[in-house]
């Protein structure tokens, strides 16, 4: 492992800590986002399984973006996987940036999750 990869592997697992410290039995909202895509899901850390899922990769989602790696895509991903948590029953979470900083694609996602009606 590389010096940056093991930076991002601590912070990663220091927030984790923070968010298991603070979730009272929320399940979580993680974020990945690479080069060219964002990915959203909520997992439920006690059960192991993921509750709702969305990313720049969905069908319904290529078609009307240009591209998978800005802040309108992630804003897109932010509000459905909001709508599919919502259809699962679940309106509060924790949210888990991991490695990254909030601001630009992060920050557009949460802001749309949050606007679409999920509390954290």
């Amino acid at each position: 492992m590389s010096a940056v990869q093991d930076k991002e592997a601590r912070r990663r697992q220091r927030l984790r800590y923070q968010l298991r410290q603070k979730s009272g039995g929320r399940p979580r909202l993680s974020v990945f986002r690479s080069g060219k895509h964002i990915y959203a899901q909520i997992i439920d850390d006690a059960a192991g399984r993921t509750l709702a899922a969305a990313s720049s990769l969905d069908a319904g989602l290529r078609v009307e973006l240009r591209t998978g790696a800005d802040r309108v895509a992630a804003a897109a991903v932010g509000k459905l996987v909001a709508e599919r948590a919502k259809a699962a029953g679940i309106t509060q979470v924790v949210f888990d940036r991991g490695a990254y900083m909030y601001h630009g694609r992060v920050k557009a996602l949460a802001e749309a999750a949050r606007e679409s009606g999920l509390d954290f």
